[in-house]
């Protein structure tokens, strides 16, 4: 493989690929690695220049395989080692790098050392592995501490004997105790097995949650003070050091990908020092609201921090965990201070589209690297209508139903044809998909789309490509210009501008030589409203 750079984290367009939901292989209605193996010459039309996996371990899918069992077997559903290895192998030959999810701060309850735990005795060193901890009340009954888990209802669960132990999401998932050595030699272990694999870099779930405060305080969000007993405490970044000394001792060294959600920019700013990651998941420009004061504010913070560990931004919309932008941004709240997720049938569609297509040339003209989820690139809506009996979420179950849970954005896509499947099986798949597509997405998917100039599709290809072959984009510099009220407009080089119109009124465009691309047709000389433009603005020096 010939990388444009070996630093490819700090400019690269990466691809999420969901697996359960990007492609099924085999017709068993859950996509897999086969189904990927056989799209990856989509991707590469696409223009993407690195995929990053959702775990694909072997798992209970208690959680969508953030439950990991085995972290060096591919469950399978999904497949084998070897097919994965081939997964690697085949990008490799397009040129397109690889990143695998790792999940740090719990395991599977049916992984080896919880089993273990289970049948040993208190205070011993299995149990040393998690946080297993006496009751309070005069028989135990009640839990260490008052923590919530984030997925709904206790942090604790009581096991046979009277002990409790932690998890901060689901039961299924007990907390791993980074405090105790062999659980660091085990995950630095893991990420050498995939980095001799060839696997490029990894992404670090919920990474900023790994240590916590032994003395298990009890924590009221309204009055606790810094600092947070499970959040962002500084054990985590002894954690990453050794992570980061991992992934340079190879000949080119891999990338540490953060999911990091931080409110501190400061904070946030210290897992990029040069001796931890080297990119972390930038979650205050997901959440912005489409308002441009407010997106220049969270652009010149975000650059600000990042400047200031010498790190690359990143920029994305959506992932597998919030609600799609195509319909946040058709909301009357289109950030995601309303909620991550929400019921709200306020939607229009058309409008959350014009402007997810406005904001994908703002997110791929900002210096860094650009975050794509599978479907994006086709406007996919969030699916707001899964029966109960279909949904699969823990958050929505273990909700009660309050929280509609993620599963929305994680709805199978449609390839080809008129009706579900809409090519994600096989013609003759017995099985439907494992969450129900839309009967109205026949004009969404990817046949459909892919002669049309005028399709999200075409428009996604034909803005990678430009980011690609234009030598300003991508890591680097970015100069605000002058501009109305509503206006976003910058500069990226010597020749290249990108305006954003975030208001409902045309506006002039700046002097410029050439239109590259633009979200919607030009009123003339003018850029309509909730509509962006890229335009090369000088003459290039050919000297």
């Amino acid at each position: 493989m010939t990388p444009r750079t070996t630093d490819w984290w700090r400019h690269a367009a990466i691809y999420q690929v969901y697996p359960r939901s990007f492609a099924d292989g085999n017709g068993d209605g859950i996509g897999d690695l086969a189904g990927v193996r056989s799209r990856l010459d989509y991707l590469k039309a696409l223009g993407i220049e690195a995929i990053w996996f959702s775990p694909w371990y072997l798992t209970p899918m208690a959680d969508a395989g953030y439950d990991v069992t085995d972290f060096r077997r591919i469950d399978p559903r999904f497949g084998t080692l070897a097919e994965a290895e081939k997964v690697i192998d085949e990008a490799h030959e397009r040129s397109i790098r690889i990143i695998v999810d790792v999940v740090p701060n719990h395991v599977s309850n049916e992984h080896a050392w919880f089993t273990a735990a289970l049948k040993s005795v208190p205070g011993s060193p299995e149990r040393d592995l998690f946080w297993f901890r006496d009751g309070r009340g005069a028989q135990g009954e009640l839990p260490p501490n008052d923590w919530q888990s984030i997925f709904g209802g206790p942090a604790w669960t009581r096991v046979d004997d009277g002990q409790w132990y932690l998890h901060l999401f689901a039961p299924e998932q007990p907390d791993l105790n980074w405090r105790n050595p062999l659980v660091r030699a085990e995950y630095e272990d893991v990420l050498r097995f995939w980095f001799d694999r060839g696997v490029d870099g990894i992404r670090i779930d919920s990474a900023a949650m790994c240590s916590k405060d032994p003395a298990l305080p009890d924590y009221d969000h309204s009055t606790f003070p810094d600092p947070h007993p499970y959040v962002d405490l500084d054990a985590n970044h002894e954690i990453y050091r050794g992570w980061r000394a991992v992934a340079d001792s190879y000949a080119e060294p891999r990338a540490l990908i953060g999911e990091v959600w931080l409110a501190d920019p400061a904070r946030f700013a210290l897992y990029l020092r040069p001796d931890e990651m080297h990119t972390a998941f930038n979650f205050d420009f997901l959440g912005c609201s489409w308002d441009a004061p407010s997106l220049r504010a969270c652009i010149d913070q975000t650059l600000a921090a990042h400047a200031g560990v010498g790190a690359p931004s990143t920029w994305v919309l959506s992932n597998h965990d919030v609600t799609r932008h195509v319909t946040r941004y058709g909301r009357p709240d289109t950030s995601t201070a309303a909620g991550i997720r929400q019921y709200n049938p306020l939607v229009d569609e058309d409008l959350g589209r014009r402007r997810a297509r406005a904001t994908a040339l703002l997110t791929m003209a900002l210096p860094g690297a650009v975050y794509i989820y599978q479907g994006e690139e086709l406007g996919l809506p969030e699916v707001e209508d899964i029966p109960a009996d279909r949904r699969d979420d823990p958050i929505y179950h273990r909700t009660g139903g309050t929280d509609p849970g993620r599963d929305g954005c994680r709805v199978p896509l449609p390839w080809s044809g008129h009706q579900e499947p809409y090519g994600f099986s096989p013609a003759d798949a017995t099985d439907r998909p494992w969450l129900p597509q839309p009967a109205s997405w026949a004009h969404l998917s990817v046949a459909a789309q892919q002669n049309d100039p005028a399709s999200m599709l075409h428009f996604y290809r034909s803005a990678l490509a430009l980011r690609a072959a234009h030598p300003a984009l991508g890591d680097g510099p970015l100069h605000w210009l002058p501009s109305p009220d509503g206006v976003l407009a910058f500069t990226r080089g010597t020749d290249f501008t990108c305006v954003v119109n975030l208001s409902g009124t045309p506006v002039d465009l700046p002097e410029h030589q050439e239109l590259l691309l633009s979200s919607h047709p030009l009123n003339g000389t003018q850029l309509p409203g909730e509509a962006s433009a890229w335009l090369r603005t000088t003459v290039p020096d050919n000297s």
